[in-house]
């Protein structure tokens, strides 16, 4: 009795028939791997600065002794790159160092998802700046207004069983800010770039910032012109009472400098040149920290010049 030949051909699973082989052959890769550092790109509107300060420096020389302690977290992005959501700084400091590969963790997140995996995890470093939660927020945010469900630990999406809870009270309680913070820092956005700089400074404080965040663009403008000029930066009660007069049609250009130019109790005595012609005649490329030397400069001079006048008008 003769044996049933077995087939030398093997069915295809469901899987072979239902995926492309780059699919298959991306499911064999470990989740981290050497990535090529020219194939991760930025992620669009990234909100937080990667500097090349000494701290840039500092993660060089640790990178350059010990490697890349922390991989990355990319996601893959059609084309066959990949988006960078955790990492920028590292990315910068291994492509400073002139390495070719970094190594990363790819996982597999929508848009949203990535958004609010980058801002989250950005939030955890010591130093944040006012800009940096500002716009991390407002993306974070949105991100969430989107989703159905938000994000669990490992970044898979899970079903949102907070229904009838605003956005921002589920952000407010996942950072640790409470919700009328949050709605601060988003008012942020609003600023014109010249004087967002100087909210990250600390020469201007959050809630006075707030308020200017409502002043249409060109009067912000030139609310930051009157501060160079006048090398000041608003109070909280100023902007307060610049923001009443926005809202009767009142504020310009002239009770903005008039506001700006009154003497603040702790206010350091300085010289104030209230005169447009005075003013004219500082160079215009003159820095305002460089304008009291300027005119001692000039008054100096000028006193030598009246002294020799009367030295001459002597010997005659």
């Amino acid at each position: 009795m003769s044996r049933e030949k077995k087939p030398s051909f093997t069915l295809n699973t469901v899987d072979d028939m239902f995926t492309t082989q780059e699919i298959r052959d991306e499911r064999k890769l470990p989740r981290i791997r050497d990535i090529p550092i020219k194939a991760i790109k930025d992620f669009p509107d990234h909100p937080y600065k990667v500097k090349d300060d000494e701290d840039m420096m500092n993660l060089m020389e640790s990178i350059k002794e010990n490697g890349v302690l922390t991989p990355v977290t990319v996601r893959k992005i059609p084309g066959g790159s990949y988006e960078m959501i955790s990492g920028h700084r590292r990315k910068r400091a291994c492509e400073l160092l002139g390495m070719p590969v970094i190594r990363g963790e790819v996982v597999e997140l929508d848009r949203d998802e990535a958004i609010i995996m980058m801002c989250d995890s950005n939030l955890q470093r010591t130093t944040i700046l006012p800009s940096e939660k500002a716009f991390a927020y407002k993306m974070r945010l949105d991100a969430m207004k989107r989703l159905p469900g938000r994000p669990s630990i490992n970044g898979a999406p899970v079903e949102h069983h907070l229904k009838g809870i605003k956005s921002r009270d589920v952000l407010a309680s996942e950072v640790g800010e409470s919700k009328d913070q949050i709605r601060r820092y988003i008012r942020l956005t609003e600023l014109i770039p010249e004087i967002l700089e100087q909210v990250d400074e600390g020469k201007i404080a959050l809630r006075p910032a707030v308020e200017i965040s409502y002043f249409p663009k060109d009067l912000q403008e030139e609310l930051y012109d009157t501060m160079e000029m006048e090398a000041c930066t608003p109070s909280h009660a100023q902007t307060i009472r610049m923001r009443r007069l926005l809202a009767d049609n009142k504020l310009t250009a002239e009770s903005i400098t008039a506001i700006m130019q009154e003497e603040k109790p702790n206010q350091k005595e300085k010289i104030i040149l209230r005169d447009d012609r005075t003013r004219s005649l500082l160079p215009k490329d003159l820095p305002v920290n460089k304008r009291e030397d300027y005119i001692i400069k000039a008054l100096e001079h000028y006193g030598r010049y009246l002294k020799k006048q009367r030295e001459q008008d002597f010997e005659r």
